[in-house]
């Protein structure tokens, strides 16, 4: 049972007060019963439906990323990750083209510019 539902005993008990107190004739209580616990579903649900959309509308407001966010996040990770993760291709002379870059500073300390 959801909150707000009422259980079927709840509503039997409900029918047979209303059948004691002669506002409800005992033919029809087994119908009013199924009624009750009918519009106590929907009238759950609804709460459910409303209440989820407005977590979703506090939480889009605060910026927080969503599971698809974070899913599109981690396959491009997967894919740089894999892309460096490829061999570089070497030059004329045998040394991948990193180890072939000069360090930013080594300019200044050799006085080029």
């Amino acid at each position: 049972m959801q909150v707000g539902e009422m259980t079927r005993a709840q509503a039997q008990r409900v029918a047979r007060q209303l059948v004691k107190e002669g506002q409800l004739a005992e033919e029809r209580a087994r119908a009013y019963v199924d009624e009750l616990i009918d519009r106590s579903r929907q009238r759950a649900d609804e709460l459910r439906t409303l209440v989820r959309r407005e977590v979703e509308a506090q939480l889009s407001g605060l910026g927080l990323a969503t599971k698809a966010d974070v899913a599109k996040l981690e396959r491009t990770i997967a894919k740089l990750a894999s892309s460096t993760a490829a061999p570089r291709s070497k030059t004329k002379s045998g040394a991948t083209s990193a180890a072939r870059k000069r360090p930013a500073g080594s300019r200044a300390a050799s006085g080029t510019k």
